[in-house]
């Protein structure tokens, strides 16, 4: 089952917590066990798991992100957004999640995030559920 997930950014770079709603679609599929595969169409934006406890965690992984990346370099792209396009590289587009009991399997403290460098702006996730 192939479902989009649309997503609206407010800044420049974020970090959007979808969790919630890639459980949902987990527990609508009605498949009890099998993998979620989550894919961003997008050259500056990415997914990824980390910490959803400490909203500070996500604070912390932009302002490296920022220091790693800076937004002003010798960048020649024309488009000027040469730091979304590495940040989103470096993330990566994609991540697999396992899930059992229509729940996804996920460590205490990980959440999923959404990750715009380039916004804000409206953005898509295509979410794969994969039976088995």
């Amino acid at each position: 089952m192939l479902k989009e997930l649309k997503i609206s950014t407010s800044a420049q770079t974020e970090l959007v917590e979808i969790t919630r709603q890639i459980e949902t679609l987990v527990k609508e599929s009605g498949i009890s066990e099998g993998l979620v595969q989550l894919f961003v169409p997008h050259t500056t934006a990415a997914v990824t798991i980390n910490e959803n406890a400490d909203p500070d965690v996500a604070y912390d992984m932009i302002n490296g992100l920022n220091q790693l990346v800076p937004l002003k370099n010798q960048y020649r792209h024309l488009e000027g957004n040469s730091a979304a396009h590495i940040k989103s590289s470096l993330i990566g587009a994609g991540e697999q999640i396992i899930f059992r009991g229509g729940k996804l399997l996920l460590g205490t403290w990980q959440g999923i995030y959404f990750c715009e460098f380039d916004g804000p702006r409206s953005r898509k996730l295509m979410v794969k559920l994969i039976d088995g």
